[in-house]
């Protein structure tokens, strides 16, 4: 199953409307949280928001995970070690107020297991993809350093 997901404060027809084109021809079940604003998608099993226990229990259960590049669902998708797609939204297209999913997408894009999709072509065919890398939980190098500074200072 491929999990959709656009968080909760805003629609992304763009993302939507490329992924019920793409589960059309998918042997593949396609849930989506789709946001406010409602729709009609015939490929994809999808409904506006989702109470956090089955949320959650839907981001575990994805074989991947595609999304808007929100900080809040790549972090989710490296807890549960899930293979995420993003396509950021874009202030020139009016979908959000400026572009910082953007820069997020460029921030994470070499975070393993995170994907970055320019247009529905390029998640085509990372859905479609055999063993697509999963995200991971990797500690980062400030890491260390923050470590290092706590434990000077406590001791």
């Amino acid at each position: 199953m491929i999990f959709v997901t656009v968080g909760t404060q805003l629609a992304f027809p763009r993302l939507i409307d490329a992924m019920d084109r793409i589960a059309a021809g998918l042997d593949e079940t396609v849930v989506a949280q789709t946001g406010p604003g409602g729709g009609a998608w015939a490929h994809l099993d999808h409904r506006p928001g989702m109470p956090p226990a089955e949320f959650a229990e839907t981001f575990a259960a994805a074989r991947i995970v595609v999304a808007h590049a929100g900080i809040g669902t790549i972090l989710s998708a490296r807890g549960a070690r899930k293979p995420l797609v993003i396509m950021p939204r874009r202030a020139a297209l009016g979908e959000h107020r400026n572009d910082h999913q953007m820069a997020t997408a460029r921030q994470v894009a070499s975070m393993t297991g995170v994907h970055v999709a320019e247009d529905e072509a390029a998640i085509a065919a990372l859905v479609r993809a055999e063993g697509l890398e999963a995200a991971e939980e990797t500690p980062g190098p400030g890491r260390a350093r923050l470590i290092a500074r706590i434990r000077e200072f406590v001791g």
